[in-house]
């Protein structure tokens, strides 16, 4: 969006805790969250995003004497908006709402076996508090799924759009002619029997666990298949094992698939790109949270995508139609659909198309992009 914003003549600023990668016509501001001022743990979140938030109201109060902004947009869940009004009562503010958290029905006690301990229900009640006092604020807001905007409470959801940031179909597309090669120097092509995962971090929130259960089911049934999972060993949106382990590692040992198995732990992105292209079946699981746009690539690029039959993943995925859906923790059935994927592949050219329309319709870069600037243009008019 910066620089469609730049190149229709606007000026835009960038208030960062971290310097971004310079851009022509866009000045940075950077800034320093001062130290936590409380040990109470259901506090730790909010008091970041209160040090956040005074931080950057100290940036913005010196653009209002120098260079006031007519339209301020922020992330709604970091902080950064939480005094924006106060030092800046004159512009429009535009929040963008990721996720909001709940104790329930959501991600926290999503295939709970126990209650989740009130301790734990006031930390993650807590962590909205300043989303909120932002959102009590805001001019317009918008969130990137209709998943995520149904997290919001109702009296907020009405006044949030929908409108994803956007995928480069141009860029993520079906290539026939892909070549990936592995660390090892095999190369892979469409054709290949690859299955491919792919998180920022190999944790239970996205599915690995079951993934690699899935993997050891189906490689004793076929030897020739490919497994190629990347991802980082991160903690990821959960939390570390308590046996000090990465998951990468634990599992490997559960599963015994050293030899079968590659794991990458980051790719640039134009090699993730080109190896969506070469993937015969893509795996993508989520708990119910903020859907990755690993899977919305993979899907323009005509994957055939063999999905957790969660919330915000059927927004996206209409099994049998764009793709193939299994219960998040089912590993043998999640086998048998990969099995299906793979077996299958002639008939499944239907899915992988309809995939990619999928997101073409509603999800394609320029137009979301069009989209959110209109908004912009609308508040600072």
């Amino acid at each position: 969006m910066i620089a469609n914003l730049v190149a229709q003549g606007d000026e835009v600023t960038l208030i960062t805790e971290r310097p971004a990668q310079e851009q022509a016509g866009v000045r940075q501001l950077t800034y320093a969250v001062g130290e936590a001022s409380t040990q109470h743990p259901a506090l730790a979140a909010t008091d970041y995003h209160l040090r956040t938030g005074e931080a950057v109201a100290q940036m913005m109060a010196s653009l209002k004497t120098t260079d006031p902004p007519d339209v301020v947009i922020g992330h709604t869940g970091w902080g950064g908006l939480l005094f924006a009004r106060d030092a800046l009562p004159d512009a429009a503010l535009m929040g963008y709402c990721e996720y909001y958290y709940r104790s329930s029905g959501s991600d926290l006690d999503f295939g709970a076996t126990a209650p989740i301990p009130l301790a734990e229900q006031q930390r993650i009640r807590m962590r909205n508090a300043a989303q909120l006092l932002a959102l009590d604020t805001l001019d317009a807001a918008y969130a990137p799924t209709q998943w995520q905007r149904r997290q919001y409470p109702t009296a907020y959801r009405q006044r949030i759009a929908v409108c994803h940031d956007g995928i480069d179909t141009a860029l993520c597309r079906p290539e026939p002619q892909a070549r990936f090669t592995l660390p090892d120097g095999r190369e892979l092509a469409p054709g290949a029997p690859v299955v491919t995962f792919v998180a920022r971090d190999l944790d239970p929130y996205r599915g690995y666990p079951q993934f690699m259960r899935a993997a050891a089911i189906l490689a004793e049934r076929d030897p020739d298949l490919i497994f190629v999972a990347v991802g980082g060993d991160g903690a990821g949106y959960g939390r570390p094992r308590d046996d000090g382990r990465v998951w990468r590692e634990a599992m490997l040992a559960e599963t015994g698939l050293a030899d079968r198995i590659v794991h990458i732990p980051w790719l640039p992105h134009d090699e993730l790109i080109r190896l969506f292209q070469v993937s015969a079946a893509h795996v993508y699981l989520t708990v119910p949270f903020v859907l990755s746009w690993s899977l919305l690539e993979a899907m323009a690029c005509g994957c055939l995508v063999v999905a957790s039959d969660t919330p915000p993943v059927r927004e996206v995925v209409r099994d049998g139609i764009s793709g193939l859906l299994a219960p998040f923790d089912d590993p043998a059935l999640l086998a048998r659909r990969i099995g299906e994927a793979l077996r299958h592949a002639p008939a499944m050219a239907p899915l992988r198309h309809t995939a990619r329309e999928t997101i073409r319709a509603g999800y394609e870069r320029e137009r979301c992009v069009d989209r959110q600037i209109g908004w912009i243009h609308r508040l600072s008019g």
